[in-house]
């Protein structure tokens, strides 16, 4: 008994990021609440594995990762629809927004959260996935890694060619609605 209100302690109090990263990654309200509920089955079943003092949220995560890759992505899913109202913490958007008073953060800042979004969702899942991770939820590269049990410099890869995906997605965006000169950019 003290276990189950031991991982009711600690782990449903991340249930609310877990819910937004697996929202992420299957692109789809239900699919999103499925994931998160056989993340934290799987999650609490193997409790007696997880090692106290360690990362918790990581654990959680390669959970909520491994169970999305061998579960979700196997299948062949239907389009899928996301209420992007409901994202409200994107991380990448609020840096690219902090970034300093440069042209380049202006045409930026007139950027909607939804290209941002768009873009994110654009890129393949090997890309997608490790800058959630990194951008939105904040892992540190050797914490993506562990969740995605892949090497560090993999990692790296990844999310220099999904990050530059993404920038030049939002360049040429910028580009068609005229908030950069074609020929200075």
């Amino acid at each position: 008994m003290a276990d189950r209100e031991q991982f009711e302690a600690l782990a449903m109090p991340l249930m609310p990021q877990l819910y937004r990263a697996a929202l992420r990654m299957t692109r789809n309200p239900a699919d999103a609440e499925d994931l998160v509920q056989e993340t934290y089955l799987k999650a609490y079943r193997a409790f007696d594995t997880f090692v106290a003092g360690t990362n918790l949220k990581a654990w959680l995560y390669r959970i909520l990762t491994n169970t999305y890759i061998n579960v979700y992505r196997s299948k062949a899913r239907r389009p899928s629809e996301v209420e992007y109202d409901d994202i409200q913490d994107l991380y990448l958007y609020r840096r690219l927004q902090e970034a300093g008073p440069s042209a380049e953060s202006e045409v930026i800042g007139r950027l909607q959260e939804g290209e941002v979004i768009e873009a994110l969702d654009s890129l393949p899942e090997i890309f997608r996935i490790p800058v959630i991770l990194a951008d939105v939820e904040g892992f540190q590269y050797k914490e993506i890694a562990e969740i995605l049990e892949i090497p560090i410099g993999t990692v790296m890869s990844r999310l220099h060619r999904g990050r530059r995906a993404m920038e030049k997605q939002l360049h040429d965006y910028a580009i068609e609605h005229g908030y950069v000169d074609a020929g200075t950019a």
